[in-house]
Order: structure tokens, then sequence, then C-alpha cells
């Protein structure tokens, strides 16, 4: 049985509810688990890589750039993951705004598929959130738990489809089989969501950690929703923080 992750939010010096604190559990499990493409090993090693990336002098300099293309060199990596796989994890941690269809295009002729590169940007947004949750509570990032054994599923949903955006995703309405719960019942599904719906188990933790930091997907078409801030004061934060994290929307 995979050891318990090590969460400490004594610094905070505020309380931390229990929903959250399971959530972010049940994230790192989840991170450490064998997925549809990568190992166990591979995606903590895609995680380790995703904070690494905040000292690659590289990811500094195209930051500043007027435009990505101004900067070249090579990253600062942390070793034995591809070139194209670091590159993918940098840029999505560090410059999501400005990916671009040709750059995605470059990265599925360079050799990585578009399964392992769903499962690789869902590594990294996923513990991007629960790190910027702690760098808000002012406690340090959560120490990543050993890898869980075993081998990559090779389970690819059937109802993906192409077309709607870079990479398949799977309707709502299509929806079936094993994939039936992926959103909750929810008829209106962030797309955000969707992109993800290569890998379902990262749609379900997705699902999981919007229960405790914002909302259920099925809530999100009700303007009356009220947790610890009503709606509006909600959506307030929302904007504002996706404002400064330059939110690809």
């Amino acid at each position: 049985m995979a050891a318990e992750p090590a969460l400490d939010y004594s610094a905070a010096g505020v309380p931390v509810r229990q929903d959250l604190r399971e959530a972010h559990r049940r994230l790192l499990l989840h991170l450490a688990a064998p997925g549809p493409w990568w190992t166990g090993a591979e995606r903590i090693a895609i995680a380790a890589e995703s904070r690494n990336s905040l000292d690659c002098g590289l990811c500094r300099e195209r930051k500043a750039a007027l435009s990505p293309a101004h900067a070249s060199g090579k990253h600062a990596s942390l070793g034995g993951l591809s070139e194209s796989l670091v590159d993918v994890i940098h840029r999505v941690r560090t410059d999501p705004g400005r990916l671009s269809r040709a750059w995605f295009d470059a990265v599925i002729a360079s050799g990585l598929e578009e399964g392992p590169y769903v499962e690789a940007v869902g590594v990294v947004t996923l513990l991007a959130g629960v790190d910027y949750f702690a760098r808000s509570l002012g406690v340090p990032p959560f120490p990543l738990p050993e890898p869980r054994p075993g081998e990559p599923s090779g389970h690819r949903p059937r109802a993906a489809r192409p077309g709607e955006a870079w990479v398949s995703m799977i309707a709502p309405r299509d929806a079936e089989g094993p994939e039936e719960d992926l959103f909750g019942g929810a008829e209106l599904v962030p797309n955000i969501a969707r992109a993800l719906s290569l890998v379902p188990d990262h749609v379900r933790v997705l699902r999981d950690l919007s229960s405790s930091h914002y909302m259920d997907f099925r809530q999100i078409p009700d303007p009356t929703v009220r947790k610890d801030l009503d709606r509006a004061q909600m959506e307030l934060v929302a904007a504002r923080v996706s404002a400064m994290n330059e939110c690809f929307y």
C-alpha cells in the first residue's frame, strides 16, 4: 500500500478545511500511480520537472521575450526525460498563455503522441494548482510521494473524438462505458476538463479538486451557489487570479 503523502499546513497560521486536505492527498496519490501511458515513476519525474521549471534560466528568458521564439537554448532539467517532454513541461508550467497550435504540432511531430502529451499536461497542471494553493498560504510545496508500482494501462477512451480542440476530447453526451461517470452528470462541462478526457482519471481528480476549491461541475450554471463566498465573489477572485496567471482563456 502506498504511503500517505505528508501534508503540513501548520505554517499557514489559518485553518484549512478537511475537504481541501483530503482532495490534496488524493491528488498526490493519483500523480504517483501509473496512468494510461506513463508509469508512476515517470509521472513523479514529470511532476518534479514541473517544479524545477520555475528555476530554469531559459524559461525566464523566454517569459521576458516579446515572443517565445526569441529565446533559444536548453532547459535546465533534472534529466531522465526527453528534451521534447521537458519542453512541454516547462512551457505549460511557466508560459502557458503563449502556447500555439504550431508549437503543439511540432511536439507531436517530434514523437510525443497525443495521449502521453495529455497525460503529462494533466500532471503539470493538476500539481500547479496545489502548489499555488500552498504558496498562497505561505507553506512549502508538499513533498511528492513515492511512485506506486505497476505498468501503464494503455487505455484510450473510445468516445474521444478529434476536431474540436488540439487534442481529442469526450463530449458529455458521448461519455459511456468506463467513462459514463466522467463528468458527474453535468451538462455544462468546462473545456479545461474535457481537454484532459483522454486520461479519465485526470478528469475525476480535477472534479474532486473543483468541488473543494470552487464548485461541482453540476453547479457551474447556477448563479445562486454559495460556499464560504457567494457566487459573485467567487467569480471575482477567479477572474483576478486567472488574469494574474495569464490564463489562456
